[in-house]
């Protein structure tokens, strides 16, 4: 999937100055596919010199007229030839994954506080999609086509969410079991002299 696709599906489903789709890419879009607001200019520049696109300039009172892009026919064909298209599994890379495998090698309890933070990033999220499923879907037996495929996306991500959270309570509850084995199984170093030789614990014979 190319950020082309992604703002065309967007201009689809409302026409938009390159301003409003930058805050719908914050707000919505951005839930599947982020980009930053430079590369969104960029690329609508490209899409209007490929012809994939269309600009009208709006008038606006006190201020410089608006650009309002619009998915122009070549656009809808691209993007129906790319929905034809197969979609491959993507590849994972998880780094907190590999960091929870290495927590075998050191002390499981340093690794709770980066857990936490994880854990409470989902857990805010969570509440950023169900506030704005209650917002943007407050009857979904009232949704149209567009609406309904919308809300099934959305809700793809509160899934996630839910089931990310779910698996970091299982770590967290697994690293707190295995911290007091490995702080038992640490290599005491109460034998260790104060002037750095190892301490046999034998008396000095010269008193």
């Amino acid at each position: 999937m190319a950020l082309e696709h992604a703002i065309l599906v967007s201009l689809l489903e409302q026409p938009g100055s390159g301003y409003e789709l930058a805050r719908r890419f914050d707000r919505s879009i951005g839930r599947f596919w982020t980009a930053t607001h430079q590369q969104i200019y960029r690329v609508l520049r490209r899409m209007e010199t490929d012809g994939w696109i269309s600009v009208e300039e709006v008038a606006q009172d006190g201020r410089p007229d608006k650009k309002v892009y619009s998915a122009a026919a070549p656009g809808r064909t691209a993007l129906a030839a790319w929905l034809r298209e197969p979609v491959e599994a993507e590849t994972v890379r998880h780094e907190l994954a590999v960091r929870i495998r290495a927590a075998a090698f050191d002390d499981p309890a340093a690794l709770i506080p980066e857990v936490e933070r994880h854990r409470e990033g989902h857990a805010a999220l969570l509440a950023h999609y169900l506030y704005g499923e209650g917002r943007d879907f407050p009857a979904p037996d009232t949704l149209d086509a567009r609406q309904r495929l919308q809300h099934v996306v959305l809700r793809g991500g509160i899934e996630y969410e839910r089931m990310t959270i779910a698996w970091l309570d299982d770590v967290l509850a697994t690293l707190r079991e295995l911290a007091p084995e490995a702080a038992a199984a640490a290599p005491s170093d109460s034998g260790t002299g104060t002037d750095g030789d190892t301490g046999t614990g034998t008396a000095d014979p010269t008193g």
